[in-house]
């Protein structure tokens, strides 16, 4: 098994500590900025399948869509 990078778990206590309110806000600032951290690139909606294939073939399209999409937009 590989470690990468060196963060470490924070221990979950009963005081809060603004320094880990302000690593975890800009964690989550960081992980917002990938190329698909603002979309799930499945639209939105209540989907019915007949088969789990189905479903899964779906997700594979959106999910297809969604990469070609943040390529063409790095262009």
């Amino acid at each position: 098994m590989r470690t990468i990078g060196h963060r470490k778990e924070r221990p979950i206590s009963f005081s809060a500590s603004a320094a880990f309110l302000a690593e975890g806000a800009r964690f989550n600032d960081e992980i917002h900025r990938l190329p698909t951290g603002q979309s799930t690139c499945i639209p939105k909606g209540v989907f019915h399948f007949k088969t789990h294939e189905d479903a899964n073939h779906h997700q594979a399209e959106c999910l297809v869509r969604c990469m070609a999409a943040a390529a063409l937009a790095r262009r």
